[in-house]
């Protein structure tokens, strides 16, 4: 059997051996690989061999049109990739999963036939599965990552699945490239490493050779992905789906998840430590909050655009690399979602829900979205092989909870037990065998006219001006920190072209990050910026798009830690503890011993955390009331000396009583307008409600 050579080296990885055909997934079985003319690249092909000439784009009817069901080669690819790995996910593996309901406030009714949307004051039950996207079911909560915000709706006509993420745009356009981004962010296959993270060298290298991907790359290296809660995280459906009225005519819409505690992300040292110090830390929270009966909730909202105002915005809404600016088509508020009851069993729930974006409710219809209509098909694909079966709607998590009918029979693990001798339609010998009606579900009545082929419309081509305006529109501490994370991820790549390649693209975002980004890297020279696809549009800052700007001036859900030790004053425990619980935050007593401690009037206080297990990372802000020989000994020892240090690198507020303020002495921690008296509880709730940003500039060098 011929082959085509392989060129290896001893000692370190070169260009030439990560390249090689041996790194493809087959060899020629009984002939020559196909070679592309005037290179050393194998030709790339189908299984079945046949040579492809476009595999960035799925085929289309036209360069704006649905996907072409006939391509046979989106199918093959996706196929496959969807079967790759059982039973658990390929992506969205860890999650958490809760049941609620979903209320609607505000009738859609001229948009929509849709009763979930037209029904004022009926509550739906929902099931809601908020995962991370590139780790397995073992990983830890909070690395950084997109995470997964699907909602499954049990309405009266069936089960919506709205499935989406916590970022409203994706790395690619067109579903073809699926399988290509998940391969590049999943560990590397030769060694098994980075489990559920991006800083390595498959990850950027694909990303620098996709400009598509350059405004998600924006979002991911900010802090949204970063959450401190995942009931503090907003949802997004990211595509145009749309909507159809009686009359049949149709209205797009993008759909939105707002946590009514707002949002609060955590920081990227203060993340890493969290995740040694509670692996499930999102879970646990989440568990913890539903327990107590503090139920999160989020307002469901709208935004509803016409073909006429498609055609007026400066990109392409069909495009899932594109968001919306709420500048341009205000959100309307139309409900609210609360989730209220954790799961009996978390297998038989959340690991084995399934959710399909093909399944919508009449009055809900599809976009020529490319990455959507990829999905549509990859989606019910995946629950097929993860489940083994097609009767998996028959599990009771995605069982409708209205009849359901149909002639679709027997299969894998079938649970229902038809009855009679017709399982087909139509028919003459059952009176109740299931029917179509002309009241179900209608697609919208859309022409579609053009010439079918493998492209993509021209206004897919801007990549850098919606990139721009997001890094444009934090404020200088977010954007300080989305250049940090570059810097840090791109210093873990190993090959230095990768890293100069970002740059590069970088200087069509902003001069000033990309300067940034190339000092932390050490580059001796900034490299020429590559040629962009479509001219680079100056869009207005959104400050919706922020999330220092949005944060609440708010405890609710948030949780305060007292650092206490033997002779600590009761008294003001009690105060602090009293005020912070009055303000809707949750509070743990942390003592060198579980057991707890005998304060100063000889009475002993339980403690809810032991200090080394309970570090001051799994708080918001923190409070440190110590006697002095309590100060003295926990000087002493280095769980309690990180407890401080961290809370102040943390950039959170801090309440000290004298004892207090000797460890902060002994912790060389400074003073600043977030540490404050003890005794003075106002002052330490309203320190307490949001971060001290000012404070970043002398515990860190950010890029």
């Amino acid at each position: 059997m011929s082959k085509a050579k392989t060129t290896r080296h001893s000692g370190k990885r070169n260009q030439e051996k990560d390249s090689a055909p041996n790194g493809g997934s087959q060899q020629a079985a009984g002939g020559e690989l196909h070679q592309i003319a005037g290179g050393a690249h194998p030709a790339l092909t189908t299984n079945q061999g046949l040579v492809l000439s476009d595999n960035q784009n799925s085929l289309r009817a036209n360069p704006r049109g649905p996907t072409l069901l006939e391509d046979f080669i989106l199918r093959e690819k996706i196929t496959h990739f969807d079967h790759e790995r059982i039973p658990e996910r390929i992506v969205h593996a860890r999650a958490t999963g809760v049941h609620g309901y979903f209320e609607l406030t505000a009738s859609l009714q001229q948009y929509t036939t849709a009763r979930i949307l037209t029904e004022v004051g009926e509550k739906t039950p929902v099931f809601t599965r908020i995962s991370t996207v590139a780790g397995g079911a073992g990983s830890v909560d909070t690395p950084r990552d997109v995470r997964g915000f699907a909602v499954k709706f049990y309405t009266k006509e069936g089960n919506w699945d709205l499935v989406g993420n916590n970022i409203p745009v994706f790395f690619i356009q067109d579903a073809i490239k699926f399988p290509d981004l998940i391969h590049a962010v999943k560990m590397e296959p030769d060694r098994g490493f980075p489990q559920s993270a991006t800083a390595h060298d498959t990850f950027w290298d694909f990303i620098s050779l996709t400009p598509e991907s350059m405004h998600t790359v924006m979002w991911i290296m900010s802090d949204r992905t970063l959450p401190r809660s995942l009931r503090m995280i907003e949802g997004f459906g990211v595509h145009s789906f749309r909507l159809i009225n009686a009359a049949g005519k149709s209205t797009f819409v993008k759909f939105h998840w707002r946590p009514k505690l707002g949002l609060q992300s955590t920081i990227w040292d203060e993340t890493v430590k969290i995740s040694g110090a509670d692996q499930d830390f999102h879970r646990r929270d989440m568990f913890e909050s539903i327990e107590a009966g503090n139920f999160p909730e989020w307002e469901f909202a709208v935004q509803l655009f016409t073909q006429e105002d498609a055609d007026r915005f400066p990109f392409d809404h069909l495009d899932a690399t594109k968001l919306i600016p709420e500048e341009l088509v205000p959100l309307q508020v139309i409900g609210r979602m609360v989730l209220d009851r954790w799961p009996n069993n978390f297998f038989a729930e959340t690991e084995q829900v399934a959710y399909c974006p093909s399944h919508v409710v009449p009055g809900i219809d599809f976009s020529n979205d490319p990455l959507l209509q990829g999905r549509l098909f990859s989606y019910l694909d995946t629950q097929l092989s993860r489940l083994g079966s097609p009767n998996f709607h028959q599990i009771p998590v995605n069982a409708p909870k209205c009849p359901f009918a149909n002639h679709q029979r027997d299969g894998h693990m079938q649970m229902a037990q038809p009855a009679g001798r017709v399982a087909y339609e139509p028919n003459s010998l059952s009176e109740y065998s299931p029917r179509e009606t002309p009241k179900g579900f209608h697609s919208a009545a859309v022409t579609e006219t053009g010439e079918k082929g493998r492209i993509r419309d021209e206004r897919f081509a801007d990549h850098y001006s919606q990139a721009r305006q997001f890094y444009l529109s934090q404020t200088t501490y977010e954007q300080a920190h989305i250049a940090s994370a570059l810097v840090f991820e791109l210093s873990k790549v190993e090959h230095p072209h990768i890293r100069v390649a970002m740059v590069a693209h970088l200087r069509h975002i902003e001069t000033d990050l990309a300067q940034r980004v190339a000092a932390g890297l050490g580059l001796d020279k900034m490299p020429d910026a590559p040629v962009a696809a479509a001219p680079v549009q100056e869009m207005a800052p959104s400050s919706a798009l922020q999330i220092i700007g949005k944060m609440k001036d708010t405890l609710v859900g948030r949780a305060v830690g007292i650092l206490i030790a033997e002779g600590s004053d009761g008294a003001v425990i009690k105060k602090i503890k009293k005020a912070a619980t009055d303000a809707g935050a949750s509070v743990k007593i942390v003592a060198p011993k579980v057991g707890g401690t005998k304060l100063a009037d000889g009475s002993m206080l339980a403690a809810d955390g032991q200090l080394a297990g309970t570090p001051s990372v799994l708080f918001d802000a923190v409070a440190v009331i110590l006697s002095d020989k309590g100060a003295k000994a926990l000087s002493m020892e280095g769980a309690a000396i990180d407890f401080v240090r961290d809370a102040f690198g943390h950039l959170k507020a801090i309440a000290v009583d004298k004892g207090g303020q000797a460890l902060l002495k002994a912790a060389n921690v400074g003073q600043d307008a977030g540490v404050v008296d003890a005794n003075d509880k106002n002052a330490f709730i309203a320190a307490a409600k949001t971060r001290q940003w000012e404070r970043e500039k002398s515990v860190r060098t950010l890029a």
